[in-house]
């Protein structure tokens, strides 16, 4: 840590950081209360787009951890606030639940499968044969093609679910269209998170458990990076990797203690 630098701002995966599934990890709680009483700025990120943040406080909470509605930033938010940039007022044919469609209700979208500007993807326990093949259908007609994310699986009680990287892949190879994924890796996320907090890069950190997401895009975006071990990647995975994190902690717990002071240093 030879580039000392102060941080001001938080950024910090959900999934495999602060929970797994329902169970809280061991001081996720403690590092939430020391980001509230310390005053700095901070948002929970996830690449799920299933819920709305309201759905993942109640979750959070749960848990006995309380993150307010507004410090959470979830792929689907990213990816209303990447096409009202790009596309304000447009059209969409949506495969995804509730956290997406109300992104994008929010920022103005008509919800349609009469020639939609976009089918965007995302999120969903209940993938149909037939809105796929609509959507297919859609993007074969010109519709610009956009997912959430690109993860191909997911955590469920009973074990991996397929993810929105999954279906895409289908789709894709369908109609010979690959889509734009807004989510992490993309660095755009953790751009769009930044701009939401009014930060910047400098004096912020990014917390995940995966170096194939979260530490990369964190890299990508010019932040610093902390990998906790308590999720998707193990602590022998770490060197296969041709980039690496800026710390690696064996938990949550073990930054507490930075993030009580009103200006820590990493």
């Amino acid at each position: 840590m030879e580039n000392v630098r102060p941080i001001e701002t938080w950024l910090t995966d959900m999934d495999g950081v602060l929970v797994h599934e329902e169970d809280p990890i061991p001081g996720a709680t403690e590092f939430i209360e020391a980001l509230k009483e310390s005053g700095k700025k901070f948002l929970v990120l996830t690449n799920n787009s299933i819920f709305t943040p309201r759905d993942l406080r109640a979750r959070l909470l749960r848990s006995g951890i309380d993150v307010p509605e507004r410090a959470i930033w979830t792929s689907a938010l990213a990816t209303a606030d990447f096409l009202s940039d790009q596309r304000p007022g447009g059209s969409a044919y949506v495969v995804g639940e509730a956290g997406l469609t109300n992104a994008l209700h929010e920022i103005g979208y008509v919800m349609t499968d009469r020639d939609p500007d976009y089918v965007i993807l995302g999120e969903t326990r209940t993938y149909s044969f037939e809105a796929i093949t609509r959507a297919i259908r859609l993007i074969e007609g010109g519709a610009r093609f956009i997912a959430t994310n690109p993860d191909v699986s997911g955590p469920s009680p009973q074990g991996l679910l397929p993810a929105t990287g999954s279906v895409a892949a289908l789709i894709s190879t369908a109609t010979g269209r690959t889509p734009y994924f807004v989510g992490k890796p993309n660095p755009l996320m953790m751009r769009s998170a930044l701009n939401r907090l009014e930060a910047h890069s400098e004096t912020t950190v990014m917390v995940g458990d995966r170096m194939d997401t979260d530490i990369i895009s964190g890299l990508e975006a010019g932040i610093r990076t902390v990998l906790v071990t308590t999720g998707s990647t193990r602590p022998d995975q770490v060197e296969t990797f041709p980039y690496r994190p800026t710390r690696i902690v064996d938990s949550i717990a073990d930054l507490v203690e930075l993030a009580q002071q009103p200006s820590g240093e990493m």
